[in-house]
C-alpha cells in the first residue's frame, strides 16, 4: 500500500518534529530557570500540549503498524480460522471506537472549545487547536482499520 507507507512516513516525521520541539522546549526551560534565573512562563504549558500530540499521534502510528498493546495469550490458542475471526472483531471494535469516540467525540470537543473561545492560559492559543489531534487521529485510525479489515478478507 503506497498511500499507507506515505501516511506512515508523514506521521514519523511529525512525531520526530514534535519530540524535537519538546526537547528544545525543556532545554530552554532548564536554561532559563537555572542559568538566567528567570524561568520562562510558557514552556510548561507548551510541553504539556506537545506531549498530548505526541501521545495521541504516537498511539495512532502504533495502531496503524498493528503494534498496539494486546493480550495475545488467549487468541494464540485459537485455531487459525478463529484467530482470524478474533482479529476481525478487534479491528471492528477499534474502528467503532475511532469513529464514535475519537472522530465524532473529538470533533464535538474541538467545536465546543472553539465556539466557547477557550484559550490556553500562557500561550493564548485556542484549546480547540490542541484538541484537534483527537479527530485527526480518529480519521487516521479509521483509515488504517478499514485497510486492515480489507486485507483480512483476502
Amino acid at each position: 500500500m503506497k498511500i499507507r507507507a506515505q501516511i506512515d512516513s508523514f506521521l514519523e516525521k511529525i512525531l520526530v518534529l514534535i519530540m524535537s520541539l519538546m526537547v528544545i522546549n525543556v532545554l530552554w526551560q532548564v536554561f532559563s530557570r537555572y542559568i538566567l534565573a528567570n524561568p520562562s512562563s510558557f514552556t510548561d504549558e507548551l510541553a504539556r500540549y506537545l506531549m498530548i500530540w505526541v501521545g495521541v499521534l504516537g498511539a495512532t502510528y502504533v495502531a496503524g503498524k498493528g503494534n498496539h498493546v494486546a493480550i495475545t495469550y488467549f487468541s494464540e490458542k485459537f485455531s487459525p480460522l478463529n484467530f482470524k475471526r478474533i482479529q476481525v472483531f478487534i479491528n471492528l471494535t477499534i474502528l467503532v471506537f475511532a469513529i464514535l469516540g475519537m472522530f465524532f467525540g473529538g470533533a464535538r470537543l474541538v467545536y465546543i472549545t472553539l465556539f466557547l473561545e477557550q484559550l490556553s492560559p500562557a500561550l493564548k492559543i485556542p484549546l480547540g487547536l490542541v484538541y484537534s489531534v483527537i479527530p485527526i487521529s480518529g480519521l487516521l485510525i479509521i483509515f488504517y482499520k478499514i485497510l486492515d479489515l480489507k486485507n483480512q478478507k483476502r
